[in-house]
């Protein structure tokens, strides 16, 4: 079941590249900003992504989450993307974190399920719910 949107940004696809050919593997990272448990924070990240045979990915990613005041949160997730229209991508999955900040000590333990869109320009949305 979902519980609270926990987390929502917006930023921008700083790279993506070719790491791999066969199987065709392309890295991407992003920086973005918005809120995580309503505190004002930024936050970058990056993912490995694998065409299937079907148009779709599969990614696997890693990055953190700074409060503005320098408390650290850390995550990994992985998910299943789309291709959308004009090279746009839109993903869906799972995220988990780690933190030694008293101020997001809740996220330590919880699976959380995200929504992270890229459009043609290159600007990224992310939402993240709690899963319960």
């Amino acid at each position: 079941m979902l519980g609270e949107l926990i987390c929502e940004m917006s930023g921008k696809r700083a790279l993506r590249r070719v790491v791999a050919s066969a199987p065709l593997t392309v890295e991407v990272s992003w920086e973005e900003s918005g809120k995580l448990l309503g505190v004002s924070c930024m936050g970058f990240g990056t993912y490995t992504a694998v065409p299937g045979p079907d148009q779709t990915l599969y990614g696997e990613g890693q990055g953190a989450i700074s409060s503005m005041e320098g408390d650290m949160v850390i995550w990994k997730g992985s998910g299943v993307g789309r291709f959308k229209d004009r090279g746009a991508v839109s993903y869906r999955g799972v995220v988990y974190y780690q933190t030694a900040s008293p101020k997001f000590a809740r996220l330590n333990g919880m699976a959380a399920v995200f929504e992270y869109e890229v459009d043609a320009e290159g600007k990224t949305a992310t939402k993240i719910w709690e899963w319960k």
